[in-house]
């Protein structure tokens, strides 16, 4: 991604890596809400969401000397915030997450006039969503809500394509099986 001044993500890591503040901090305008919304789906709750958020920012501060440009900036940063939340959901494994935290979070791309047309549908696709299975939701999230590709998908989570294939086919099987179910056709708004 390129801005109107031309800095390239690949650029803005280079310049991190030599510890510019003015980078990091165009960074963070760039992909701090896609970040968050990933890692509060992933966890459930937006105040640890927001700490994920930032401490992935801080990993970036502190490691983007070993950005190797094999993956897009973007899938580095991903991987990145996907890592500390499963560490963090290891660690917390037994604590109840808030389901409705995540409901909460309005696509800000939206005007007022669209999300509000959107947002009963909106609701049930997300209460569908919830009711996947933590890895289908994780790709269906990666590959829908941020754009990644399968290959992108397989270097952040981890695993084979053929794997990442796998689970969207049973994801989009069983989505559209909970959709049917609630009601909601596949039209907007």
């Amino acid at each position: 991604m390129a801005s109107a001044n031309g800095n390239s993500d690949v650029e803005l890591i280079a310049r991190v890596a030599s510890k510019d503040r003015v980078a990091i901090e165009v960074l963070y305008g760039r992909y701090q809400v896609r970040l968050f919304r990933f890692l509060v789906r992933l966890v459930r709750n937006e105040a640890v969401a927001e700490e994920l958020t930032n401490e992935t920012f801080l990993e970036i501060w502190r490691t983007a000397g070993r950005f190797e440009s094999r993956s897009s900036p973007s899938t580095w940063m991903f991987a990145i915030a996907r890592n500390k939340a499963v560490s963090l959901l290891r660690k917390r494994s037994e604590a109840e997450l808030d389901d409705d935290a995540a409901m909460l979070i309005e696509d800000e791309a939206d005007t007022p006039e669209v999300a509000a047309q959107k947002g009963d549908k909106a609701a049930l696709i997300r209460a569908c969503l919830a009711r996947l299975s933590a890895d289908h939701r994780e790709v269906v999230d990666l590959v829908y809500y941020h754009d990644k590709s399968i290959k992108e998908v397989s270097d952040i989570v981890g695993i084979p394509e053929n794997t990442v294939k796998t689970r969207m086919f049973h994801a989009r099987k069983k989505l559209s099986e909970l959709m049917a179910e609630a009601g909601v056709d596949r039209g907007w708004p």
